[in-house]
């Protein structure tokens, strides 16, 4: 049965040296509240086991709780690389293991089935196909056994809980489901507690039953500064000023009510949002066109994490050459959404609503990915070589120090399952085009006629860079130069590549976009610019998402008064 009980009596029932689990992403139903507890509970050496760190992993090793780090990814989204995280990793003051997307979930799964181990496929190419500790090659050569992870703890924030016991999440899910059926434990506090029957009257809901669920803590805003629909959204201005502080464990303000207000809008003008663009077309915007046209209509692409050049491409072919490209965002928990402007605030709110159904991690791998449906995901790459390996986990410095990046997510095994593996630098230096990768965290392992034999679709590897376009030989592997970025000459790309690249004939230049598509571009699509945030420097960062964010906040208001006219007019 189900216990209901105090933010203090959940928080204690995580024992000193648990393995922890903790449920949403990113910026989204993070269990702030019971993480904050926490920090300040007696429990230590705690082992992280989730796909993504960022935020909670950042607060929890600022506290000294944490011993050990097993993950996927960890990132601050727009803010940047997690400081403490990178700290422990380049210092090895903590051990992390690094885990492909798949056999987290494949270890999560065989613990739910009560099962000692999942069979996956092996993210081939890929450095962790040897290198992670949770998978036992299986001997023919393409998959691999991944043995079962039960979590002592999950620990989840939701928007709803039924009187009993019955959790309910409303949007993409993540791995929350997942958690919750391999967890010994499952902790959750909750927005609000309904009576008996109510959730069956709430809509699109994503229930966990509460046969799976351990204790329920009835926090109101538990996830703030992150978000919890359909009650708010996240507060970006709000992270931005505790990243920017000293400690990440300080107590938010109470949400704004514009943000709670904001939680129910389903579409956005994007005139309301416009940060003002003039001028010939920019390299992320020659970028963002020609990633678009890589698209057509028969393409099912998934936008994945912290990744706005990616995002705004797929958007923009869906306004222009592709209307019927199937798109999944948000980690692909909103499916089939018709590609509304890109905005902050309320990006998460209004692809949940207009999305044609929600799902979670283990649904994407499960019915899309492995099964070779999906045919782009665009990703960003800090380092990549000659032969398309790239390596987002750790760098040397200049200096011979490390340089821990956010990881590769799922990466690792999306460079094979995926039609086609499409990647971008936005900095072509010879610091990140480089002959041979010290550690490829993914590559292109499955290609040729093995495509088919693993049940995968033919595909290309594109490389684009703010200086050319390159694509893999299909016979060699090594990647060629077949286009060039407006301006730029072979001998300009030479000089930044780590290595001497190969042209294909005279590799005509990348064409500029026309001036409708730009104004489309800046208008419609991208109208905060985010797409920026990819191609500024460090030092100018924090200035640009402060205006970004400020913008943010105007077209939200108009937004969301907009909204409530609306809803009184047909009330």
């Amino acid at each position: 049965m189900t216990a209901f009980v105090s933010l203090a009596e959940l928080v204690a029932r995580i024992p000193a040296g648990a393995r922890l689990a903790v449920g949403g992403h990113h910026f989204a139903r993070l269990p702030m509240a019971a993480l904050r507890a926490l920090c300040a509970s007696p429990a230590g050496g705690l082992r992280w086991f989730s796909w993504g760190g960022g935020l909670p992993l950042e607060m929890l090793i600022e506290a000294g709780k944490v011993g050990r780090i097993d993950l996927c990814f960890s990132s601050l989204d727009l803010f940047g690389l997690p400081p403490r995280f990178r700290a422990a990793a380049e210092a090895g003051t903590i051990p992390v293991a690094d885990w492909p997307a798949l056999a987290m979930i494949g270890a999560l799964e065989a613990a739910m089935r009560n099962l000692p181990a999942m069979p996956v496929q092996l993210p081939l190419g890929s450095d962790l196909a040897t290198a992670c500790p949770g998978l036992a090659p299986a001997g023919d050569g393409r998959t691999a056994m991944a043995a079962a992870v039960r979590p002592d703890v999950a620990l989840l924030h939701a928007p709803f809980a039924d009187a009993e016991g019955n959790v309910a999440i409303h949007g993409a899910c993540a791995l929350d489901v997942l958690l919750a059926g391999a967890a010994r434990q499952v902790l959750v506090t909750v927005e609000e507690i309904v009576p008996r029957g109510a959730l069956a009257r709430m809509g699109r809901l994503t229930v966990i039953p509460r046969t799976q669920v351990s204790a329920i803590a009835h926090v109101p805003e538990g996830a703030a500064p992150a978000s919890c629909l359909p009650h708010y959204v996240t507060d970006w201005k709000a992270i931005a000023g505790l990243l920017a502080g000293d400690s990440q464990i300080a107590e938010p303000a109470p949400v704004p009510g514009l943000l709670r207000r904001a939680a129910g809008v389903a579409e956005v003008d994007p005139g309301d949002f416009r940060i003002p663009a003039a001028g010939p077309a920019g390299v992320d915007e020659i970028m963002a066109v020609r990633l678009s046209r890589m698209l057509d209509d028969t393409a099912f692409a998934s936008a994945g994490a912290v990744s706005p050049l990616a995002n705004v491409a797929y958007r923009l072919a869906k306004a222009t050459h592709a209307p019927h490209l199937m798109l999944a965002t948000f980690t692909a928990g909103h499916v089939d959404v018709p590609g509304a402007a890109l905005t902050l605030s309320l990006y998460e709110a209004v692809d949940a609503a207009q999305a044609a159904a929600h799902a979670g991690g283990e649904d994407t791998y499960a019915a899309w990915y492995q099964a070779g449906r999906v045919t782009h995901e665009i990703i960003g790459a800090a380092q990549i070589d000659r032969l398309g390996r790239v390596n987002n986990l750790m760098l040397t410095r200049p200096s011979g120090g490390r340089l821990r990046l956010a990881g590769q997510g799922g990466m690792a095994d999306v460079a094979n399952m995926h039609a086609h593996s499409v990647l971008y630098v936005t900095r072509h230096s010879p610091q990140s085009v480089v002959d041979r990768v010290a550690v490829a965290s993914s590559a292109r392992g499955v290609s040729g006629r093995d495509r088919e034999a693993a049940g995968y679709r033919p595909g290309r590897v594109m490389v684009l860079t703010n200086l050319c376009l390159f694509e893999a030989d299909e016979t060699t592997g090594e990647l060629v130069v077949t286009e060039r970025m407006p301006g730029v000459t072979a001998t300009d790309i030479a000089g930044a590549s780590g290595f001497a690249p190969r042209f294909a004939g005279d590799c005509p230049e990348i064409a500029l976009p026309d001036a409708a598509t730009l104004a489309l571009l800046r208008e419609r699509i991208d109208p905060l610019g985010l797409r920026r945030t990819e191609f500024v420097p460090a030092r100018d960062r924090t200035a640009l998402l402060d205006a970004i964010i400020a913008c943010d906040l105007e077209g939200t208001a108009a937004a969301t008064s907009l909204t409530e006219t609306r809803s009184r007019r047909h009330g």
